[in-house]
């Protein structure tokens, strides 16, 4: 009997058995995207954290440490002040602005807030939504491929093919209130798995000051977030010094990771879905601590690999799984693993259910069946996880790195939405025309940049993100002003809420 097989059976089975439960639990649309706004504010802060990090925090992020040495740990301190920025200022005023112009998805919102009769920016928004999720979606199945290829022995085609399975069928079954609490349960084992295995390397190598020597004794610029270190195993490069500084150019591109959460839908949900707005402070310790500590923990996990590993490594984001299988018994290794998998499937139910929500909600009901009953939506909204599950599913047989498809589709998300979010919520004269023009310029210019202009070094992000803030700005000051029924549910959202 296989401890690390059996250990993922057994979680597997518990996912599904709470997809289940709460598949009784849904009986109408805003059950299925919203969960009712019932969560608590630690199932929020979690699941919000848990669904974001997915498992780039476990792969990709150590595996960019491992490579490069501290010089990554710039895109975690991005990171952790976007996450806190995020919960500070966006959490509470998205809360009620979506409870009072009744809005369940984020193009909703949009339109809801602006009156757009129009429907365009739904219909954009629900694009932007579907093309860069679709890419996120595959990059959680890159790395549950590398997973089951890794610890299972199995074809990696193979391997992606069954994390499709299990993640899309408990997310077909229980919606929002499923994906929170296995959220929940799955950033929880996410920590834990990041704070012990550095412990155990530090305790087995001698204390942090051996480890500190031995990591200098391969190339000390590893241990200096100034400088850049490459690594190119198929070039046989290994830990070598490039830039004795870090240029302006670089550093902002790492730091600008945490402008993506101000846009980010599968995030931003989270706070809409939470029972009370008085609650968010809450949440945003409990998620604001989490994200600390998880990447900390990723970063040490990076950067003790390159001495705790038994040789280098061919792919270097395969770096955490080496290390559960050579620091522990197959038994709790197959825990830890069991966490690398709910790393994984907690950022892909999560960007399952709002791009289905996309198309379910955004144009199936708004453009073909306007009359449709909520049964007839909550399996539309199914078969539409079922839909997009198979075109990621090709994307990721292509290939790729996990981080550079997660890098890809966090700008687009981020630069479309963020500025439109913030405007939003923060300038009663944005006008519809403004934030229309914003979505479409933050995402056009990621893709343009992504393919023609990355020879710059700049982050797609940084350009994509501030051209669509100057265009929301521009259009809405020389455009018409919003009406005023816009202009007063602006003001009374802001409102603190007495009776909450």
């Amino acid at each position: 009997m296989d401890p690390i097989l059996v250990t993922f059976t057994i979680y597997i089975g518990g996912m599904l058995l709470i997809g289940y439960y709460y598949y009784r639990q849904n009986e109408n649309i805003s059950d299925y995207f919203l969960g009712g706004r019932t969560l608590n504010p630690f199932v929020t802060a979690l699941s919000a954290q848990a669904s974001d990090m997915s498992g780039w925090l476990l792969m990709g992020f150590p595996g960019a440490i491992y490579a490069g040495g501290f010089n990554g740990m710039w895109i975690g301190i991005g990171l952790a002040v976007g996450t806190f920025l995020n919960w500070q200022f966006t959490a509470q005023r998205l809360r009620r602005y979506t409870e009072v112009v009744d809005s369940i998805t984020i193009a909703d919102f949009f339109e809801n807030r602006f009156k757009d009769k129009s429907r365009s920016l739904r219909i954009v928004s629900a694009f932007a939504i579907l093309i860069f999720f679709t890419i996120y979606v595959s990059s959680g199945l890159v790395a549950g491929g590398l997973l089951f290829e890794n610890i299972l022995g199995i074809n990696y085609q193979l391997a992606v093919v069954l994390a499709v399975l299990v993640i899309g069928l408990y997310t077909f079954l229980g919606g929002f209130l499923a994906v929170s609490w296995t959220d929940f349960v799955q950033g929880t084992l996410m920590v834990i798995a990041l704070l012990i295995v550095p412990i155990a390397i530090i305790y087995l190598r001698g204390g942090l000051s051996q480890v500190w020597n031995q990591i200098a004794s391969i190339n000390p610029d590893l241990l200096h977030a100034g400088k850049s270190v490459s690594y190119d195993f198929a070039a046989d490069v290994k830990w070598i010094t490039t830039s004795e500084s870090m240029g302006f150019i670089s550093l902002i591109s790492l730091l600008g990771w945490g402008l993506g959460y101000f846009g980010m839908p599968h995030i931003l949900v989270r706070f809409m879905g939470i029972k009370s707005a008085k609650q968010i402070p809450i949440s945003q310790f409990v998620g604001v601590t989490w994200v600390v500590i998880s990447l900390i923990g990723a970063v040490f996990v990076g950067i003790l690999g390159i001495i705790a590993a038994p040789e280098a490594l061919e792919n270097t984001e395969t770096i955490f799984l080496v290390l559960l299988q050579k620091l522990f018994n197959p038994w709790i290794a197959g825990v830890f693993l069991a966490a690398v998998l709910a790393a994984i499937m907690s950022t892909i139910d999560s960007q399952l259910l709002v791009s289905s929500s996309a198309l379910a909600e955004d144009f199936y009901k708004s453009f073909f069946r306007p009359e449709a009953s909520q049964k007839e939506l909550l399996w539309i909204s199914r078969g539409a996880v079922i839909l997009i599950t198979v075109i990621a599913l090709y994307f990721a047989l292509s290939g790729g790195t996990i981080l550079d498809i997660v890098s890809y589709a966090w700008a687009g998300l981020g630069a479309s939405f963020g500025p439109a979010v913030l405007f939003s919520l923060f300038w009663k004269k944005t006008t519809r025309n403004g934030v229309l023009a914003g979505i479409i310029t933050g995402g056009v210019v990621v893709i343009i940049w992504k393919n023609l202009l990355a020879f710059t070094g700049l982050y797609e992000i940084i350009p994509g993100f501030f051209l669509s803030a100057l265009v929301i700005f521009v259009v809405s000051y020389f455009g018409d002003d919003p009406t005023a029924e816009v202009v007063e549910e602006f003001e009374r959202a802001m409102k603190p809420l007495i009776n909450e």
